[in-house]
């Protein structure tokens, strides 16, 4: 008879079955902690300790994730980034009000144990034996800490679920990892990562981010009533979370305050004081922002990330890429310029508004010569995925940046021309008749007798007559451009533009047709600014990007962009380009498409304007900073060209170049320059100062001499040239 006076039951093999495994558990921690076992057949606990010894003890831990900060160049963070929002943090920095929390509620006898506390264990399995599985919970703060660490170093959904199954196996695991680290970290440390890796509910891992999420305070300034919240989250975080269940979090929080009465920590009027606060007074919520979508700066963020995503140098596989940015914990420094940043939203937004009934977009991108820092990403298209009106493309980068397959640039690809005529030896000063309208015969265009191009018919828009470099440029001149780039050579003339780092917006190698130079190839403003900004260095080119440093969270830098910089074209080339461009925006020649953004400082330009107006652009550069405009119709340019519109409040018969991207242009450039003195170009150039007609050509017009050596590298053509130079 039982205790009760009622018949034993007969045991049933599924009894047996329990109390093997139980018995087996029992001999596990026995054998593990080497400590006197009472009560279990000794054969059980001799099995159980081969499989426990079986398995095993070096726990896979990967750094926490964390928050990753973006900043710009001057140190001010613009997005938050993460996968788990953590902030990790020493114990010292972690109140002792939540230390003792943590320990009376889940672990009274941390201090006690080996990681794995027998009598907790012993006291669980019975409960466990007589339900078939685990619902009482035996887990010591390491193991909780083994338990987290697992999932956190979990590579995929299938390891996720493994280290959170209520399992026997997944328990002796976690006994076994507990005693392994127990003998190589001490208790505070265990319990500093316990603190930091635990989840708080309602987003925040880590009391860190728990306190602030929760109470806008860190885990070093948090009260006594607060403290107790935070202990009594970890075991049901979503069930507790005070902001959604306040009255059963109180609830909890009061039973917490009990158990750091029960086990010392606190006196019984502290925790009766502590009960009388009324949980919602102690609370303050708060949202970290993650992502780019909340960023001020969402395009730029997005930009940032997708460079990060595609760049081999974060990472050789797609995988440890996306890795590093799930993991986090970084400050990952940025070229964004504020100041340029700012000028060029007020720039499109005041030319297009975001609204504008016309549906017209403008983007532009500001690179700085010399580093390939992008400065600055503007659209007028606000960031988002609902609403006519708003886009998460950003036009102003390339397809793989997140933008789009590109849109042609028009006549802003005549300064290539202009490049690849001089690298090849033909003097600026040299006239080239160009009629209204000029059909090219076919032919390999200077590509060599395997290549062959059909005829091709040009019309001008500008005017006809004799032209050079000088004035061919300043109109804009189709016929003698297309006719100087025949001359150039045309796979001469594409190469120029590839070594400058441009490709089309989808990656794609530029094509080689006649049209190259009107700018028929789909490219984004960033590549076009990206080679405009070559120019300005002399020739020498930055590849474009946005990231110049990334530094783990203690400051120690773990990437530096060294600018990724090559010689495109040799210093004499680009520097008499630059001349000739000057004449664009300054020059004394009449009817030069750039007169109306003089920035008061020298400065080139070019507009572009593509058949039908399909889209149009400006491009230009100051020693500081180079910029592309494009703006256009992101519903598609040729079915809705910039032509017979009305954009904000005033109608065009055809937009331009200089009409609509030109002002934006110069407006962005006037107000990221504010605070920039002027600069000159530094060209490497001798400059007679006597005054000559110029021949003749195109009205005469006064020029002073110049002279330009380019030098050896690394032209394979070294040579000498004297042509007319605006002073």
């Amino acid at each position: 008879m039982g205790v009760s006076g009622t018949p034993r039951r007969r045991m049933q093999p599924t009894d047996v079955r329990q109390f093997v495994l139980v018995s087996m558990l029992a001999g596990v921690i026995v054998a593990a902690m080497a400590l006197p076992f009472v009560g279990t057949a000794a054969f059980a606990a001799r099995q159980a300790s081969v499989t426990f010894d079986s398995l095993p003890q070096e726990l896979k831990s990967l750094p926490l994730p964390q928050r990753t900060y973006l900043e710009a160049n001057d140190g001010t963070v613009f997005a938050t980034l993460y996968d788990e929002n953590r902030v990790v943090v020493p114990l010292d920095q972690i109140s002792p009000k939540i230390q003792e929390a943590a320990i009376a509620t889940e672990d009274a006898r941390f201090f006690e144990h080996n990681g794995v506390d027998l009598k907790g264990s012993a006291r669980a399995l019975v409960a466990n034996s007589q339900a078939g599985d685990v619902q009482q919970g035996s887990s010591t703060i390491t193991m909780q800490y083994v338990r987290n660490l697992l999932i956190t170093s979990a590579e995929n959904d299938d390891e996720i679920e493994q280290a959170r199954a209520r399992t026997i196996g997944r328990k002796l695991q976690e006994m076994r990892y507990a005693l392994a680290i127990e003998k190589k970290m001490t208790k505070a440390e265990i319990l500093q990562g316990y603190l930091n890796v635990s989840y708080f509910g309602a987003g925040a891992y880590g009391v860190e981010a728990a306190a602030k999420r929760y109470f806008n305070t860190t885990a070093a300034k948090v009260t006594l009533p607060q403290a107790a919240t935070l202990a009594g989250l970890v075991q049901q975080p979503v069930g507790y979370d005070p902001t959604q269940n306040p009255q059963i979090a109180q609830v909890r929080r009061n039973v917490v305050l009990d158990k750091m009465e029960e086990a010392g920590f606190i006196t019984f009027a502290e925790a009766a004081k502590a009960k009388q606060v009324p949980i919602k007074k102690t609370l303050d919520p708060q949202q970290v922002a993650n992502g780019c979508s909340v960023s001020k700066y969402p395009f730029y963020c997005d930009y940032t990330v997708n460079q990060i995503k595609n760049d081999t140098r974060y990472g050789e596989t797609q995988e440890e890429r996306d890795d590093l940015l799930r993991r986090g914990g970084f400050t990952i420094q940025t070229g964004l310029d504020l100041t340029a940043q700012k000028a060029s939203e007020r720039a499109v937004k005041r030319y297009i508004p975001a609204k504008d009934p016309s549906k017209k977009a403008a983007a532009i991108a500001m690179v700085e010569p010399g580093t390939g820092d992008v400065l600055a990403l503007a659209q007028n298209r606000p960031w988002g995925t609902e609403g006519k009106y708003n886009t998460t493309y950003n036009y102003a980068v390339d397809q793989a940046d997140g933008g789009t397959i590109g849109m042609q640039a028009g006549s802003t690809f005549k300064i290539f021309t202009l490049a690849a005529a001089i690298e090849k030896g033909i003097n600026p000063n040299e006239v080239i008749y160009s009629p209204q309208r000029k059909t090219f015969a076919a032919g390999d265009w200077g590509c060599g007798k395997d290549f062959n191009q059909p005829s091709y018919t040009v019309n001008n828009s500008t005017g006809s007559g004799n032209f050079n470099m000088w004035t061919g440029a300043a109109r804009s001149v189709n016929t003698y451009f297309v006719e100087l780039q025949r001359q150039a050579g045309l796979c001469r003339t594409v190469d120029v533009a590839e070594r400058m780092g441009v490709t089309l917006g989808n990656g794609e190698d530029l094509h080689r047709y006649p049209s190259f130079t009107l700018g028929s190839m789909e490219v984004s403003p960033v590549a076009v600014a990206g080679a405009y900004a070559a120019f300005a260095n002399h020739g020498v080119f930055c590849r474009p990007h946005a990231v110049t440093s990334i530094a783990n969270l203690k400051g120690e830098k773990l990437y530096k962009d060294e600018g990724n910089c090559t010689r495109a074209v040799s210093r004499g080339v680009a520097d008499a380009t630059t001349a000739i461009l000057t004449g664009v925006v300054d020059g004394p020649i009449s009817g030069r498409t750039g007169q109306k953004m003089s920035l008061g400082r020298e400065a080139t330009g070019k507009t572009g304007t593509t058949d039908t107006s399909a889209a149009v652009w400006y491009a230009g550069y100051t020693p500081q900073i180079a910029a592309a405009v494009w703006s256009g119709d992101p519903r598609g340019g040729f079915k809705y060209p910039m032509d017979n519109v009305t954009i904000n409040g005033q109608y065009y018969d055809e937009v331009f170049g200089s009409s609509l991207p030109g002002p934006i242009w110069r407006s962005a450039m006037l107000g990221a320059l504010s605070n920039e003195p002027a600069k000159d170009f530094d060209l490497e150039a001798k400059f007679n100062l006597r005054t000559a007609k110029n021949g003749g050509v195109n009205g005469g017009t006064t020029y002073s001499t110049y002279t330009g050596n380019v030098p050896e590298e690394p032209d394979d053509n070294p040579y000498n040239f004297n042509f007319n130079f605006r002073r």
